[in-house]
């Protein structure tokens, strides 16, 4: 298997890097990388007392935090803007991989 391959405007070999992973450990979910990001890769989600995910706007839940998530890997376009602005680093990147 080898990596996607692009190249810049001047010719420049590019392998892009798409979020492969997030860690809601680290996640203060401040949703700087879901403003940024203009394809709806990210979602914010709530963590309840018992750990899970829930929704963050529903009145009923008692979340504990808040945090993103990956909701549509398959959506990013490799810029990397969502890592450019979180403070806590706390996402994985990888290039595609083709047959």
């Amino acid at each position: 298997m080898s990596h996607v391959k692009f190249a810049t405007r001047d010719g420049t070999p590019w392998v892009p890097q798409y979020i492969v992973a997030l860690d809601g450990k680290k996640c203060i979910g401040c949703g700087r990388c879901y403003k940024v990001c203009a394809q709806g890769v990210l979602r914010l989600m709530g963590v309840n007392d018992e750990g899970e995910l829930v929704d963050p706007f529903d009145d009923d839940e008692d979340i504990e935090r808040k945090i993103m998530i990956i909701d549509a890997a398959g959506q990013c376009i490799g810029c990397n803007a969502c890592i450019r602005v979180c403070g806590p680093r706390c996402q994985t990147y990888a290039p595609a991989e083709v047959a």
